[in-house]
C-alpha cells in the first residue's frame, strides 16, 4: 500500500468513527451528516434550512466533543450588533489600557441559528470571518481557530422579521442543505432515545488531527474531464442558451460564480474520501450538484409563478448535460502515484 493509499484508509477510518459517535446521538439525517463531514473535509460552511426540532444544533454540538474542538451558539436575532459577534474592546478604568474581549466566533464550530434574523451590519461581520478566516477589531486582525466551520440555519416557515441575506454572503456558503422531518421508524428511536438514558460520545480526533485530513483530502485526484463537467454545469446556470437548454433561460436572473465551480470540485473531493477513495468520480460530482448550487441561483418572476425550484431547474440542466464516463484507470494510477 502506498502513501496516498494509506492516506485514504486513514482518512476514511477517522470520519467513519466520527460519524459513529455521532450517530449515538443523532437518530436518522443520513444525507445531513453526510455533508456535515463534506464541509469539514473541504473547509466549507453550510446553509441549512428546516423546521425546528430536527437535530441541528444537536448535531454540530456533538461533532465539537467528538473532534475535542470548542463549539458556540448564537441566536440570530434584529437587534444583534457586530461586536455581538467579533468581540470589541473594553476599557479598564484600573489600568487605563483597552483590552480586547472576543466574541463568540472565536470557535471551532459556529452554529448561527436563524442568520436570516439579523441585519445587514451583522451580516457583513460574519462575512469577513467566513472568508478570510479573521476579524478586524478597532483597526487589528485576528485570526480565528482552526478548524473553523459555520452552520448556518435557516426556518422556511417564517418569513416575517427577517432579513434576506446578501448574495455575497450566499456565496460564501459551499452548500445549502434542506433537512426533512424523520420517518416513523427514526422518530419512534428518537423519542426512546431522548427519553431513555443519556448516550455517552467519546472523542476520537482532535483538532490537530482534523487539520491532517484536511490537507490529506486536497491531495485526491480530480480528472481533467470531470473538472471541465463542473465548469459547463456551473456555465449552463449563466447561460444555458449556450446548451441548448431553451426552457430554462427565462426562469433565472442570473447564474452560479465560480465559487460554485471551485466548491463543487473541493466537495466532490471530499465526498470521495468519505467513500473510501483517492479520486473523484462522477457520481460524486452528481451528488453534491444540487447542495452546491440550489442556494446561488437567482429565479425570475416566471420561475416563482410557474411555482419552480431551484432544484427542479438544477435536474434540468443535469439531463442536458450528461456526466463523463468514469475516469480511465491509467488516469487513477497516475494520480495515485503522483
Amino acid at each position: 500500500m502506498n502513501d496516498r493509499q494509506t492516506g485514504r484508509a486513514d482518512v476514511s477510518l477517522q470520519m467513519e468513527h466520527i460519524l459513529y459517535e455521532v450517530k449515538k446521538i443523532v437518530v436518522g439525517q443520513d444525507h445531513f451528516l453526510e455533508r456535515v463531514l463534506v464541509a469539514i473535509l473541504a473547509q466549507g460552511h453550510l446553509l441549512v434550512e428546516g423546521v425546528p426540532g430536527l437535530a441541528k444544533t444537536l448535531t454540530v454540538n456533538t461533532l465539537a466533543r467528538t473532534i475535542r474542538g470548542t463549539f458556540r451558539r448564537i441566536q440570530f436575532t434584529p437587534d444583534l450588533v457586530p461586536a455581538d459577534l467579533v468581540g470589541t474592546r473594553i476599557y479598564n478604568q484600573k489600568t487605563g489600557e483597552f483590552t480586547t474581549s472576543f466574541g463568540p466566533v472565536f470557535t471551532n464550530l459556529l452554529l448561527a441559528d436563524e442568520i436570516n434574523r439579523a441585519p445587514a451590519k451583522v451580516q457583513s461581520a460574519l462575512l469577513e470571518v467566513m472568508q478570510e478566516y479573521q476579524v478586524t477589531i478597532a483597526g487589528e486582525s485576528h485570526p480565528v481557530p482552526q478548524p473553523f466551520l459555520v452552520m448556518a440555519t435557516q426556518n422556511p416557515i417564517e418569513t416575517e422579521g427577517t432579513y434576506p441575506l446578501p448574495e455575497a454572503q450566499v456565496d460564501r456558503f459551499m452548500m445549502k442543505v434542506l433537512v426533512g422531518y424523520p420517518s416513523e421508524e427514526e422518530e419512534f428511536v428518537i423519542v426512546n432515545r431522548v427519553t431513555g438514558a443519556a448516550a455517552a460520545v467519546a472523542a476520537v480526533a482532535t483538532t490537530e488531527q482534523l487539520s491532517l485530513l484536511q490537507r490529506e483530502c486536497r491531495t485526491g485526484y480530480v480528472d481533467p474531464a470531470l473538472v471541465q463537467y463542473a465548469v459547463r454545469l456551473v456555465s449552463a446556470t449563466r447561460n444555458p442558451e449556450r446548451y441548448g437548454i431553451d426552457n430554462v433561460a427565462q426562469y433565472l436572473s442570473y447564474g452560479a460564480s465560480p465559487r460554485a465551480t471551485i466548491h463543487l470540485v473541493e466537495g466532490a473531493r471530499a465526498l470521495a474520501f468519505l467513500r473510501g477513495r483517492t479520486y473523484v468520480l462522477p457520481e460524486d460530482l452528481t451528488d453534491l450538484a444540487p447542495d452546491v448550487l440550489r442556494h446561488r441561483l437567482s429565479l425570475s418572476y416566471e420561475a416563482l409563478s410557474d411555482a419552480l425550484t431551484p432544484d427542479q431547474i438544477i435536474h434540468r440542466i443535469m439531463k442536458h448535460i450528461p456526466a463523463p464516463e468514469r475516469p480511465l484507470e491509467t488516469h487513477v494510477k497516475v494520480g495515485e502515484h503522483a
